[in-house]
């Protein structure tokens, strides 16, 4: 079983800045990939950004060039550096990772949910 641990919510004004964590744990081989989602009230869950095991990222468009997805991976531990926030940024945020266990089962789980809150 893989636990996701995240971190780093709040209140913040528009164009400030916000740091998000998510930290896995458990019997992992591997990790895949890793993301974070967010829905705002009333609409569907997006992707905001993702990153799998290369290193390579895709952002949602209405985030790229303000946000930047980041791993480390001795720590199983990706990161949401936010910048320059928007009131319509206000979400809540869910991180995602897919791997393989231990007992060589993949695994797809995702974090309990972090909320951001950017004010005008």
């Amino acid at each position: 079983q893989v636990q996701l641990v995240e971190s780093g919510g709040g209140l913040v004004q528009a164009g400030g800045s916000l740091r998000l964590s998510c930290a896995a744990s458990g019997s992992i081989v591997r990790i895949d990939a890793m993301a974070w989602y967010r829905q705002a009230p009333g609409k569907q869950r997006e992707l905001v950004a993702r990153i799998i095991s290369g290193g390579s990222t895709n952002y949602g468009d209405s985030v790229k060039g303000r946000f930047t997805i980041s791993r480390d991976n001795a720590k199983n531990t990706v990161y949401l550096q936010m910048n320059s926030l928007k009131p319509e940024d206000t979400a809540v945020y869910y991180c995602k990772v897919q791997g393989t266990t231990g007992w060589n089962r993949r695994f797809d789980s995702d974090g309990q949910g972090t909320q951001v809150i950017v004010s005008s």
